[in-house]
Formats: C-alpha cells, sequence, structure tokens
C-alpha cells in the first residue's frame, strides 16, 4: 500500500547551512522515520514537480535537556534528508 507523498514529506528544513547548500541544487527536509530513499524520492518528485538526482538520509538523535527540577528529558527523534535535484531544477520553498 502506498502512503501519501504528504505524509512523507513533514516540512523543509530552515537553517543557514540548508540555504548555503541550495547554491548546490540540495534542498533539506524532514521526513517520515520509516520512510525510505525511494519513497521521498518518488515524493519530492510528485509534490514539486522536479527529477531528484540523490538522496541522502540521516537520522537525528535526540539531545538531553532539562525539564523542570533538574529532571532529565530528551528532545524527540526524528529522520532529515538532503535531496539533490537535477540542474535546472529549482524548489520555492517560500513560495516566493
Amino acid at each position: 500500500m502506498s502512503r501519501d507523498a504528504r505524509e512523507i514529506i513533514i516540512r523543509p528544513i530552515v537553517t543557514e547551512h540548508s540555504y548555503d547548500v541550495m547554491d548546490n541544487n540540495v534542498y533539506t527536509f524532514e521526513v517520515a522515520k520509516d520512510a525510505n530513499k525511494i519513497e521521498i524520492r518518488n515524493a519530492i518528485e510528485t509534490i514539486f514537480d522536479v527529477t531528484v538526482t540523490k538522496v541522502n538520509t540521516l537520522n537525528v538523535k535526540p539531545k538531553p535537556k532539562r525539564v523542570r527540577y533538574q529532571k532529565k528529558g530528551y528532545t524527540r527523534t526524528w529522520k532529515k534528508a538532503m535531496v539533490t535535484l537535477k540542474d535546472g531544477d529549482t524548489i520555492e520553498i517560500f513560495g516566493a
């Protein structure tokens, strides 16, 4: 059973580093934790109508955070995908 593309791609990641690599046609997204590279490639191509040449993924580990009175908590875990597009293709993240 195939999932909807918008269930796989959760949101774009907007950081200084992600802006720097946009010059090289690399875009960064938060994706579903159980999504594989093929599903991510198909979802990006469906949503943005572009051609994906490469997909790199990594699981972001939780970081320790202090919660209330010295109790130890953690940030959530999530999966990041760096998607390289074919030369000439672009994604307008903010619709500008």
